[in-house]
């Protein structure tokens, strides 16, 4: 089984990194399991350029970075996506991952058009890791939306999400009660 692992934030070593290293470490405990990883903030990558060409091609004009994350996008049968919340969205980062995203689902839409739609051989899962530093009442709303279009968009069963609020600071995750155990125990389950 291929796990990928889809670091959205632009700090190293922080929050969300901490508990994506987490969850992988629960889902490596149970499972035989292949991890690749992919951190946006290392990858040179432009925006959606709105072009149209991947409506037509299934695949995007851009030559950049992206490139070679969407063959792990189209073949990980687990694929864990995290990011802070910026202004209560996904980070600037991962958005644009996420939208770069666009060329796969055209591309499902074309061959679904054309009577060439391939079902996964397997299902496909995803999960959502994500970490605020305020108590808003729906400071997880936004974020949790964009992570299920992005699962639905690359045909990935959403299965749900780990959110924890009042995490500003680099590593205050490590001081939270429960967030990396609740993130450990979430990718042992993740993978079974």
């Amino acid at each position: 089984m291929l796990l990928l692992a889809i670091y959205g934030s632009p700090r190293k070593n922080g929050n969300t990194d901490l508990m994506t290293e987490a969850f992988i470490e629960g889902a490596l405990s149970v499972a035989n399991v292949d991890l690749e990883r992919i951190y946006v903030r290392d990858l040179d990558i432009s925006g959606c350029m709105a072009c149209g060409y991947c409506d037509k091609h299934g695949v995007c004009v851009q030559k950049d970075a992206m490139a070679k994350s969407y063959p792990l996008l189209e073949k990980a049968e687990r694929i864990v996506f995290a990011s802070p919340i910026y202004f209560y969205g996904v980070s600037g980062q991962a958005k644009l991952f996420v939208d770069r995203s666009q060329a796969l689902f055209m591309r499902k839409n074309l061959n679904k058009s054309q009577g060439r739609l391939i079902a996964p051989a397997v299902p496909r899962k995803g999960f959502f890791l994500c970490a605020g530093a305020t108590r808003g009442k729906r400071l997880f709303d936004c974020p949790i939306l964009t992570a299920r279009y992005f699962f639905d968009a690359i045909d990935v069963d959403y299965e749900g999400e780990l959110c924890f609020r009042e995490l500003d600071e680099k590593g205050a995750v490590r001081s939270h009660p429960s967030a990396l155990d609740e993130c450990r125990r979430q990718g042992t389950q993740f993978v079974a």
